[in-house]
């Protein structure tokens, strides 16, 4: 296994996607077997160009790629300016399956795991894992994440939701000759191949663990016999200054999804808004379905929060790739980070060099970041997700 990323800020889509070639065939030897691609909108007008650009550098390789409002190279973060990203893998003794889908060809809730393996082209017992882009405007992501999920238990799925367009069928998808403005790309990887994955939600827990006592869909009515909006009001006056400015703003509830898990740690919260609050009935809506039983805990975001959690999850990842000779990295970003969060460029991918190693790092900021939390998979806001791509012979990662 061999990856190779390589970044190019040429305002020009050929310019911008030889530059980007001719550094990763200077270290390439081999057959390249998957490409990707993620492109800044100010080529918008030239999107309909790759395909057959990548088709012809690149003869029998599979390529995905999508639009970006930023995007990530050679562990370069590149925003408010044009950028194109490339990243090209040598993958021997993996089955790459590319695919695209609709929102209307998901199986219904009640369909077997067949119907998922059918539609992706994969067997569950390939153990496969997925890379997936998704337009943001024609596809329930949510729901097709949970469908990989049943179909195939102990697959992981990473992946973003493209950016750069404001209305539909202003995004680019991009699958092998193809371009796309609809549905969701993807490739499941299988054979020698693992993915990794780290997912900073970049937040920190304020006041105490509580559990659901009562709840009807999204809308939180009891904590451990308690008004939420009662303990909201406890919490505030026990927080600093600078926090009670945070709880205006960027106040979140984390949701242990582990069921058997009453010693949470900060990877094992999905993190989701708090939408809003009923005074008078004593309820807050939250943007998540919740479920009666579930631990949760209340959080804050900012810009060192984010940093501090990233670095906290980035330490938290036992597995050293730079002794696996080949291995890579992907990130998908949110939007909200970057610059706009930190006040500079190059953040998050200077602590995963830092953290983790100088793999070669490929992705873009996106409309929303895949990842698990637990045995789930998400999407998420405002996070960072990583996924590291190694070969199936390396110690095990995360637990």
């Amino acid at each position: 296994m061999k990856w190779y990323s390589s970044v190019s800020e040429k305002r020009n889509i050929r310019e911008a996607f030889e530059e980007c070639t001719l550094n990763i065939n200077r270290g390439a030897d081999d057959q390249i077997n998957l490409v990707l691609a993620f492109v800044g909108s100010d080529f918008a007008d030239s999107y309909s160009l790759l395909p057959n650009m990548v088709a012809d550098e690149f003869p029998g390789a599979v390529f995905i790629g999508c639009s970006g409002n930023g995007v990530i190279g050679n562990a370069k973060e590149i925003e408010h300016r044009p950028g194109f990203s490339l990243s090209a893998a040598v993958l021997p003794d993996v089955a790459i399956q590319s695919f695209h889908v609709m929102d209307g060809d998901l199986p219904d809730g009640d369909d077997s795991p067949h119907k998922w393996e059918e539609l992706i082209g994969v067997k569950a017992n390939g153990k496969p894992d997925f890379i997936i882009l998704a337009d943001p405007f024609s596809m329930r992501g949510q729901n097709l994440v949970k469908g990989l999920d049943y179909a195939f238990p102990g697959s992981t799925v990473i992946g973003g939701i493209a950016s750069g367009g404001r209305q539909p069928g202003e995004n680019a998808l991009f699958l092998n000759q193809e371009q796309i403005s609809e549905g969701i790309v993807g490739v499941a990887l299988h054979g020698n191949v693992r993915i990794d994955t780290i997912v900073a939600q970049g937040c920190r827990p304020v006041g105490d663990l509580m559990r659901i006592t009562k709840c009807d869909r999204n809308i939180l009515e009891e904590l451990d016999g308690q008004k939420p909006f009662e303990i909201l009001g406890e919490l505030y006056s026990e927080l600093s200054e600078e926090d009670r400015n945070l709880f205006q703003n960027s106040l979140f509830l984390g949701v242990v999804m582990d069921h058997f898990e009453d010693d949470p740690s900060i990877g094992d919260f999905l993190i989701r808004n708090v939408l809003g609050a009923d005074q008078e009935k004593g309820v807050i809506s939250i943007g998540e379905m919740l479920q009666e039983g579930q631990i949760v805990q209340f959080h804050l975001r900012d810009s060192q929060t984010s940093s501090e959690n990233l670095t906290e999850m980035l330490q938290s990842y036992d597995y050293n790739p730079s002794n696996e000779e080949g291995a890579g990295a992907l990130l998908f970003s949110c939007l909200g980070r970057g610059s706009y969060l930190y006040g500079k460029p190059d953040h998050d991918t200077d602590l995963f060099i830092e953290r983790v190693g100088d793999l070669p790092l490929t992705g873009f900021f996106c409309n929303g970041e895949i990842g698990p939390v637990g045995e789930s998979t998400y999407i998420h806001g405002y996070t960072s997700a990583f996924g590291i791509v190694r070969p199936m012979g390396a110690v095990d990662a995360m637990t």
